[in-house]
């Protein structure tokens, strides 16, 4: 079925009409994470607040998607795009040399004070009135399983759920404890919360993407950075892989445990070897894309170079990663016959990266967001006139 689309701020992919059949059911809007990459989230969720566009039902995020989630319900333009333009770029949220030499963790809790007051205070009290019966979550991943977990946004614990799902493993100090239970950032099973929309009985999913689909990639992208481990043509298309999510996975890592924490050491190694620190150059360039905050195998060559080996926690966290980002690849290229997934990606590859980006790269892909948020509205109210011409 052609139950799938992409759409961007030139253009579209998508069958109109098999779009106008999934409309007037619950629809989810879902923003993946990735660090100062999401100020493209930021663009489109602007162009939704100025164009006074709000037809979701219920709202997924991880990381600063989450984040940028928050903004939007509050009814903030801008201080999605402020927070990462302003703040993540302060030496006091993250400087690489300080990490290396001294292990100063980034500066999570700094920052996120910094959205308890102005200028960059979230209204709260708005973003509940906003919400009222609707819902809103943010993905997190226990520590003691490594399963996604999606914890209500916007209630008394907002700022620890936030706290969580932004959590980088190892750039963090310790896990978040949220009603008992430790948690770390969603990205590790859960960078693109779609499958859980869907399994709550959203069937119209739209999802802000911060990387460009795979059949998007452009060319002289380097074939060595494998983002799957698996061949998503091969998963059983039967709904329990999505339903059961994790928990299939984690029978699959009892078995292969071992064998897996090696490749993946080999992985990391071999990826080093590929990316010495010779210069400053270099350095930055390990902070290049990723569906994590820094990228996965990133996380793992930061660690390396405070002369931390790969221990079993990270290895399964890795491993994890990106096996539940397979299994949402092969959802997003194959949705289940009774929902449909929009993708709204930017026009071209992000010129931010994680972190440490430019202000110019900052500015340009908020840019592309607005282009892309702007072009979605356009295509939603005219796929709305479609189904009511029908």
């Amino acid at each position: 079925m052609d139950n799938s689309g992409l759409i961007w701020g030139k253009d579209t992919s998508y069958k109109q009409t098999v779009f106008a059949n999934y409309i007037g059911g619950k629809t989810a809007l879902v923003a993946q994470g990735g660090g100062q990459r999401s100020i493209f989230t930021a663009g489109v969720l602007d162009a939704f607040l100025y164009s006074n566009f709000d037809p979701f039902d219920t709202f997924y995020g991880t990381s600063a998607g989450a984040l940028n989630l928050c903004a939007y319900l509050c009814r903030q333009p801008e201080i999605g795009k402020s927070f990462l333009l302003d703040l993540t770029t302060d030496d006091r949220f993250f400087n690489l040399f300080s990490f290396i030499r001294q292990k100063h963790y980034i500066g999570l809790d700094w920052a996120l004070d910094q959205i308890c007051a102005p200028p960059y205070k979230l209204d709260i009290d708005m973003g509940r009135y906003v919400l009222q019966n609707r819902t809103a979550y943010a993905a997190v991943t226990r520590v003691d399983t490594f399963h996604d977990k999606y914890l209500p946004m916007l209630q008394n614990d907002w700022l620890e759920v936030i706290r969580a799902t932004c959590a980088i493993p190892n750039l963090v100090s310790r896990p978040v404890n949220v009603a008992g239970d430790e948690f770390v950032d969603g990205g590790v099973s859960a960078s693109i919360p779609l499958q859980e929309a869907w399994r709550c009985e959203a069937r119209s999913i739209i999802v802000i993407r911060t990387e460009l689909p795979e059949s998007f990639e452009i060319e002289g992208a380097d074939p060595s950075v494998k983002t799957q481990d698996i061949d998503v043509h091969n998963i059983d298309d039967k709904e329990a892989w999505y339903q059961n999510s994790i928990d299939s996975l984690q029978l699959f890592w009892n078995e292969q445990v071992d064998k897996g924490k090696k490749s993946v050491e080999e992985f990391i190694d071999d990826r080093l070897g590929q990316n010495r620190l010779n210069n400053e150059k270099s350095t930055l360039d390990l902070l290049n894309g990723g569906r994590w905050l820094f990228g996965a195998d990133n996380v793992y060559r930061l660690s390396h170079l405070l002369g931390n080996r790969l221990d079993a926690g990270l290895a399964d966290m890795l491993m994890v990663h990106y096996q539940t980002y397979a299994l949402t690849q092969a959802f997003i290229a194959k949705p289940p016959p009774d929902c449909f997934v929009m993708q709204i990606v930017p026009d071209e590859p992000l010129r931010s990266s994680s972190l440490m980006s430019s202000v110019d790269d900052l500015l340009f892909d908020y840019q592309q967001g607005l282009n892309s948020g702007y072009r979605f509205i356009n295509e939603y109210q005219s796929t709305l006139n479609c189904k009511v011409m029908r």
